[in-house]
C-alpha cells in the first residue's frame, strides 16, 4: 500500500560541511508517516488470512495508518488511543471511517484495552510496533534506497516501540549492509530503549513525560532491544525542546511539517554533532507524523517547561 517515498539531498543543518546526506521522506506517505509501510503490510496479511475487522492501539500514527488500510481493504477498523492523543488526530482517524475509543493515559493502557476488544469482537489485532510482518514492511524503505543506487554510511531514525529500528536493521541485513550503523534517537521522558540499554535489561518506564507522544511506549519491543546487542546501534537522546527546534528548522529548510517524534532523529546533526560528523553520507529517516501543525509547533516552542528538561 505504501509509496516509494522521495529520497532527497539533505539541506543544512541536516547535513554538515563535507557530508552528502540523504532524507528518506516517509512524511509524504498517504497516511502521513512511515507507519503506512508496516501497518499496511500487516493489515493486508490479516485480511488475507480471513480477518473481518481490525483493532489497533496507537498514539496516533499507527492508528491512522490502520484506519487508512482498513478503508482500502474494505473492513471495519477500531482504533484505541490514549488520552494523550490530541482531538485533531482522533478526528482525523474517525474521518477515515474508523471507530475511535479513548482509553488510559498512555499507549500501554490503550494496548491492553485493544487486545481485549479484539478478542471480544473476534477481530484481528494489529500491533503498532511488535510484529515480524510489520518490520518486513518497514524494511522496504532500505530496499528503496538501495534500488535507487544511493550510497549511505549510517541510518538515523527515531525510536518509540522499536518497530522502525527492527525493520531498518532487517532491511540493511537483507541488502548486505550489516556494516552500516544505526543512530537511534529518543526524547527524554520517552526513552525506553535508551534506559533499557543503560540498565542492560528491558525496563518499563514509570511514566511518559515527553511531548513526543508517538514515541510513548513505556517498554520497547524485545526484538528491538536484542538487536542493539547484535548490531552496531548507537542510542542517543534529545530534549523535547531540541526535537521541536529541529522540526521548525526542518520546516524552514524542506517545507515539510513533522512531529517532535520525528524531530528526535532530525535533531541528531545539531545535538550530537561529534557523532554525526563521523559519517560522509548519512541517511535520515523522516518518519513524519499526523499529529502536528504549524500552530502546535509554535505552541510547543513557546512553552517554557521543556526548555529546562535535562538530557
Amino acid at each position: 500500500m505504501h509509496l516509494n517515498s522521495p529520497l532527497v539531498p539533505a539541506l543544512p543543518p541536516f547535513a554538515l560541511p563535507g557530508q552528502r546526506g540523504w532524507l528518506k521522506m516517509d512524511a509524504l506517505q498517504p497516511a502521513g508517516s512511515f507507519k503506512h509501510r508496516g501497518v499496511g503490510r500487516l493489515c493486508s496479511a490479516k485480511v488475507a488470512a480471513g480477518a473481518k475487522a481490525i483493532v489497533c492501539a496507537s498514539g496516533g500514527n499507527a492508528g491512522y495508518a490502520a484506519a487508512w488500510a482498513a478503508r482500502a481493504l474494505g473492513v471495519p477498523a477500531h482504533i484505541v488511543v490514549p488520552e494523550s492523543t490530541g482531538l485533531p488526530v482522533r478526528e482525523a482517524i474517525a474521518a477515515l471511517g474508523a471507530q475511535v475509543q479513548v482509553h488510559g493515559s498512555v499507549w500501554d493502557d490503550a494496548h491492553a484495552h485493544a487486545v481485549r476488544l479484539a478478542d471480544e469482537l473476534g477481530a484481528a489485532y494489529v500491533h503498532p510496533f511488535d510484529d515480524p510482518l510489520l518490520w518486513d514492511g518497514h524494511a522496504t524503505l532500505i530496499d528503496e534506497v538501495v534500488a535507487a543506487g544511493m550510497r549511505f554510511d549510517c541510518v538515523v531514525l527515531a525510536v518509540g516501540g522499536g518497530g522502525l529500528l527492527a525493520g531498518v536493521i532487517a532491511g540493511l541485513r537483507r541488502n548486505g549492509l550489516e556494516h552500516v550503523p544505526v543512530i537511534a534517537a529518543e526524547t527524554v521522558g520517552a526513552a525506553s530503549l535508551h534506559e533499557s540499554l543503560k540498565a542492560r535489561e528491558r525496563i518499563t518506564l514509570p511514566a511518559i513525560t515527553s511531548i513526543a507522544g508517538t514515541l510513548g511506549a513505556k517498554r520497547v519491543a524485545q526484538r528491538a532491544f536484542e538487536l542493539c546487542f547484535e548490531y552496531p546501534v548507537q542510542s542517543v537522546t534529545v530534549t523535547d525542546g531540541e526535537a521541536v527546534d529541529a522540526c521548525l528548522a526542518f520546516a524552514d529548510a524542506h517545507r515539510v511539517l513533522v512531529e517532535p517524534a520525528c524531530g528526535a532523529a532530525l535533531a541528531v546533526p545539531m545535538v550530537h554533532r561529534a557523532l554525526f560528523e563521523q559519517f560522509k553520507a548519512p541517511l535520515i529517516e523522516v518518519c513524519g507524523g499526523v499529529g502536528v501543525s504549524l500552530d502546535t509547533l509554535n505552541e510547543w516552542k513557546g512553552t517554557a517547561a521543556w526548555k529546562t528538561t535535562p538530557r
